[in-house]
């Protein structure tokens, strides 16, 4: 099995990887193969609903989104990690996943997701909700934990002195693998929930 990481955070070995570090040990620990990839300090420009990945099959913007794309594809479960900036996600981690979960038209359901937060003190549950919103309209379990997914640090390292943060990290990798092999079976038993035909509506005729 394979879980796919995004790390939002800028800073290499920041509070952000001190938590997903937790889970990566837990997945290595279970027999799951994580890949963790550093894509807040990426130079990664927003979607401009121009379309065109309908007709190419991939993102107009030939970047780490697309390169992003497989991965995603092949994963059993994504984990998506942002430190909290104005009570919200990183701007470039959210550009990223715009374009990432439009332009991959491949189906996302029974992929396992989990939300990772770090913040210095607040802003914690409203970056938490505006992350788990990209699995919940893609038929992804959300994986929880004990708590919500979140750590607490300001400098390089304080995160290692949040023993309940990192121990809500350990856990949720236990959940998110636990759902992943429970889901894996089910579906060579029970095969996918069956889909109804979109009906897309709208406010206005």
């Amino acid at each position: 099995m394979k879980v796919l990481i995004l790390n939002g955070s800028p800073r290499l070995n920041g509070n952000t990887a001190i938590a997903l570090n937790e889970m990566v040990k837990v997945f290595e620990a279970e027999g799951v193969e994580p890949e963790v990839i550093q894509m807040g300090n990426k130079d990664i420009r927003g979607c401009v609903a121009c379309g065109s990945c309908f007709s190419k099959g991939k993102c107009v913007f030939d970047d780490i989104v697309n390169e992003l794309a497989p991965k995603f594809e092949a994963a059993d479960g994504l984990v998506i990690a942002s430190p909290v900036y104005y009570a919200s996600a990183n701007a470039t981690l959210i550009a990223c996943l715009d374009r990432l979960f439009y332009s991959t038209h491949f189906d996302k359901t029974m992929k396992v997701g989990a939300s990772v937060v770090v913040a210095r003190r607040g802003g914690c549950s409203s970056t938490f909700d505006e992350l788990n919103k990209y699995f919940m309209m893609n038929n992804m379990p959300v994986a929880s934990s004990q708590y919500w997914n979140s750590v607490h640090g300001r400098e390089a390292g304080q995160a290692e002195q949040d023993l309940e943060g990192l121990q809500t990290m350990r856990t949720l990798a236990r959940n998110m693998v636990f759902l992943m092999k429970g889901i894996a079976l089910a579906k060579e038993k029970y095969g996918l929930p069956e889909k109804e035909e979109w009906q897309p509506t709208h406010f206005i005729r």
